[in-house]
């Protein structure tokens, strides 16, 4: 993602995003869903647009509260479908939802999402994107591979040589244990 580093610094969209969210470990479960879905509709669009539509994403999925948005019904697709600040893709919607529900059951099974992923660490990318596919809707290699990458699990996010490289090493990282 070296480009990402050239591109995203000083940009009023992609900075805050590169400088404080991209790479860094995280172990909340509604920014984790967040982050997972937000990978899910930005597949085949730009992550920029994804980035801009991001606080309206947030607002119709009531802030990715796992509980609320597993509790979706077809009244909620159809709001949702409707709602024009938001990516109103079907099937994207729908994979959310019922990901919501299947994150509800990883909950259960380990306590937590962050849990089941420490319990599957260390793994490559393909292993990662074949347990995910085993259990979530809307999985590919460049949904499961950036939503890694962005919280921190696989390397990759940031070149070496970028500032923000340094200061995700200091909080060492997932993919620095494996």
């Amino acid at each position: 993602m070296s480009g990402y580093c050239d591109t995203a610094p000083g940009h009023p969209v992609h900075g805050p995003y590169h400088d404080s969210e991209y790479g860094f470990p995280v172990t909340d479960d509604t920014v984790l869903f967040e982050r997972l879905c937000l990978e899910v509709f930005q597949a085949g669009l730009s992550w920029l647009i994804v980035l801009k539509k991001r606080p309206a994403l947030n607002r119709a999925f009531d802030g990715f509260q796992v509980d609320l948005v597993a509790a979706y019904g077809p009244a909620d697709i159809e709001r949702l479908m409707a709602d024009p600040a938001i990516i109103r893709n079907r099937r994207k919607i729908e994979a959310c939802i019922g990901n919501a529900r299947r994150w509800q059951d990883v909950r259960r099974e380990h306590g937590s999402f962050a849990a089941w992923l420490a319990a599957h660490h260390p793994q490559d990318k393909a292993e990662w994107v074949k347990l995910f596919k085993s259990r979530f809707a809307f999985m590919g290699g460049e949904v499961v591979g950036e939503f890694l990458m962005s919280i921190g699990i696989l390397p990759g996010a940031h070149r070496p040589d970028c500032p923000v490289h340094q200061r995700i090493m200091g909080l060492n990282p997932a993919w620095m244990k494996g």
